[in-house]
């Protein structure tokens, strides 16, 4: 497929449903949308809008992606699932990321930030995972972490301990997050913390899209 064909087709899913009156056209909104996700900073979005003869802030620009609310696909079916938690820097606060991973394709399922870690957090993060994914007679493969053990018994999922192998995929993601958020700190330095797990549905939107 050509591959201006697959970037019309990346930024068709990119709803704008929270448009009523705006002087930008939509394919470039569409556009700014898909670029910042995918790599460049705020800053570097809106010099590609100059290009165009479009002049917005770099604020304008991070709130068309928490309006158009990205997030996942759901209904996937997969055989095993890759699940971890990582420490994310807001501001000058810790917050725990969770995410799940198919990987054999390495789409991201679901993430969440949450203020901390614990056994009550981890049963939540797989009941919702439940909800959007059938994932009944998946594999969980996890670490160490006891937390995610209780969560899968709770659940009654099947689930094994993997250090490397297939949970390489899930690694690689938080490695991508956390140069994204180094790089870009205007995502999350004076943000909310719904602001930051927005932004980090969105990065898993744009992120299974670009894999």
């Amino acid at each position: 497929m050509p591959k201006n064909a697959r970037l019309n087709g990346h930024l068709d899913e990119i709803e704008l449903g929270f448009v009523e009156r705006e002087a930008t056209p939509r394919f470039l909104m569409k556009l700014s949308i898909q670029l910042h996700l995918a790599g460049l900073s705020l800053s570097n979005t809106v010099s590609i809008l100059e290009l165009f003869g479009v002049n917005r802030a770099r604020s304008t620009v991070h709130n068309w992606v928490q309006k158009a609310d990205l997030q996942p696909e759901s209904g996937q079916n997969p055989d095993h699932v890759a699940v971890d938690e990582t420490v994310i820097r807001l501001n000058d606060e810790q917050y725990w990321l969770y995410a799940a991973v198919d990987p054999e394709t390495n789409e991201l399922l679901y993430t969440t930030l949450e203020p901390t870690t614990n056994s009550v957090i981890a049963h939540a993060f797989f009941a919702e995972l439940r909800e959007k994914h059938d994932v009944e007679h998946a594999v969980f493969l996890i670490d160490g972490s006891h937390s995610l053990k209780d969560a899968c018994r709770r659940h009654s999922l099947d689930f094994k301990y993997e250090k490397h192998g297939n949970r390489n995929s899930v690694e690689r993601v938080f490695r991508e997050v956390k140069r994204r958020t180094t790089s870009f700190s205007n995502c999350f330095s004076n943000a909310e913390a719904d602001t930051a797990d927005n932004w980090l549905r969105s990065f898993a939107f744009a992120w299974n899209q670009l894999i």
